[in-house]
Formats: C-alpha cells, sequence, structure tokens
C-alpha cells in the first residue's frame, strides 16, 4: 500500500514537473523579449549594459511603425463595433427565435471559428483574384470580421441562455414595445458578454497576422506584419519594445475585459 501510494506521489510530482517546464517553455522567450525591450545596448543580449527607454522612444519617431498603429487600430475598432452589433442581433435571433435553417445559420456564423486562419486567408484571396477585385482596407475588415463575429454570437449566445424571458415578458406586459424591452432590459443584462466580447474582438483583429498578410493592401502594414518586416531586414532593439508593447495589448485587453465583465455581471444583480 504503501508503495503505491509512493508511486502516485512520484507520478503526480512528475507531471507537476512537466507541467512546470512546458511553461517555462512557453512564456520564457516573452519574457527575455519583455526584460531586453529596456535594454540600454545596441545589441540585444545577456548580461544587459543598462536600463533605458530610448528603445520605446525610438519607436515612437518611427514613422512606418506609427503608420502600421494607426491602420491596427482603425480596423480594429472597426471590425469591434461592426461585430458587436452584427453579434448581438444574431445572438438573440438565434436563441429567442425560431425560424427556417435556424441551424444552417448557426453553423455558418460559428464555422470560421473552427476552419485554420490560413485556409480561410488563402480562399478569400483567390476569390479575390477570380473576381478580380483588388485588396483594400474595406476587405481587410470584412476579412477581420468574419474570423472575429464567431466568438461575439458564441459569448453572447452563453450570456444570453442564462438571461430567463420572464424579465422580457414582464416588460412588455407593463406596456414596453420590443424595441423598449431590449433597451431597457436585455441590453443591460447582457453588457458583460459585450463588453467582453468587444474587447476580444478588438484584440483578435489587432494581433492578427496570418489572414492580414493574404488581405491587407500592396504597401499597407498592421502591427504584426511591420514587425514581420522589421525581423526579416534586421534584428533591432526596437523589435523588442515594439513586442513587448503588443503583448501588453494582446494580454491586458482581455484581462480588462474578463474583469469589466465580471464588475458589470456583479453590479447587475
Amino acid at each position: 500500500m504503501n508503495a503505491t501510494n509512493d508511486n502516485r506521489g512520484l507520478g503526480w510530482r512528475a507531471v507537476q514537473l512537466v507541467t512546470v517546464l512546458v511553461y517555462i517553455f512557453m512564456f520564457a522567450p516573452i519574457l527575455v523579449v519583455i526584460v531586453l525591450s529596456f535594454n540600454d545596448s545596441q545589441f540585444g543580449g545577456f548580461p544587459m549594459t543598462g536600463f533605458s527607454f530610448r528603445w520605446y522612444a525610438k519607436l515612437m519617431e518611427n514613422e512606418a511603425v506609427l503608420s502600421a498603429f494607426q491602420t491596427s487600430i482603425w480596423v480594429a475598432v472597426l471590425t469591434a463595433v461592426i461585430c458587436s452589433v452584427l453579434g448581438v442581433a444574431a445572438a438573440i435571433a438565434l436563441v429567442r427565435y425560431e425560424f427556417p435553417g435556424k441551424e444552417l445559420v448557426n453553423t455558418i456564423l460559428i464555422a470560421p471559428a473552427l476552419v485554420p486562419e490560413t485556409v480561410l486567408g488563402v480562399g478569400l484571396l483567390l476569390l479575390m483574384r477570380w473576381a478580380h477585385q483588388p485588396r483594400t482596407l474595406w476587405l481587410l475588415v470584412l476579412g477581420h470580421i468574419m474570423l472575429a463575429l464567431p466568438y461575439v454570437v458564441l459569448v453572447v449566445q452563453a450570456r444570453l441562455i442564462g438571461v430567463r424571458r420572464v424579465y422580457e415578458e414582464a416588460a412588455m406586459s407593463l406596456g414596453a414595445n420590443r424595441f423598449q424591452t431590449f433597451r431597457e432590459v436585455t441590453l443591460p443584462l447582457l453588457m458583460p458578454a459585450i463588453v467582453a466580447s468587444l474587447l476580444l474582438v478588438f484584440t483578435i483583429s489587432f494581433d492578427n497576422i496570418t489572414a492580414s498578410m493574404f488581405w491587407r493592401p500592396s504597401g499597407v502594414e498592421t502591427m504584426p506584419t511591420q514587425i514581420l518586416s522589421m525581423l526579416k531586414v534586421s534584428i533591432s532593439p526596437e523589435i523588442n519594445a515594439l513586442g513587448t508593447l503588443m503583448i501588453v495589448v494582446t494580454v491586458g485587453l482581455p484581462l480588462l475585459g474578463g474583469g469589466l465583465a465580471r464588475y458589470l455581471a456583479r453590479s447587475g444583480r
């Protein structure tokens, strides 16, 4: 019996050790990038020669990076807003109403989340070539909407399923029409999911590189594609600073969205 317990204990310790090693393997490069972004040396490496913000200051003077940042922000904000409006409407229709072809519509909306981005990117690019349609920023936004819309639908659906229809029926029985019921009852109850999905979609669009490489217009760069193009030219300490900013955005926004969603959920009770 004691031998069996000892073997189980050793097995559990081995699992814990492997888990720790996997996390170190995953996050150590990210930590190295963040640390080296504050290195004063022209050449990234250890030991560090000093602590400095010079590469962040130099990054702010890089016109190519600033232009890519503006493009990414514009595309991500537009994608987030449109996806939120369409996703909320689609989620309400799929949860609250019955209509012919409902399962097919649900499958079509969720399908982009199940297909690899490379497949979607190449497929849409071939479609544009076949239609003789040049690549534009608006097509890039439409592509990002296609990729991000399923996440809004799933998040809002999950929240809406937990909202009892009795609240909406009570409002309508008191004389409110459908729009007033949605504005005064349904929308406040859905707000945690809407805020969380809005920030999630913004992050997905802002950080997208695979599809953006296929769909962006010639001569236009987003932040991820700008980083990739900088890596092809040379390894500059500016890339570490730019990578750190990308990490802050892509990790911080989902955490902020989750925190806001919990706060709004608690305050709405």
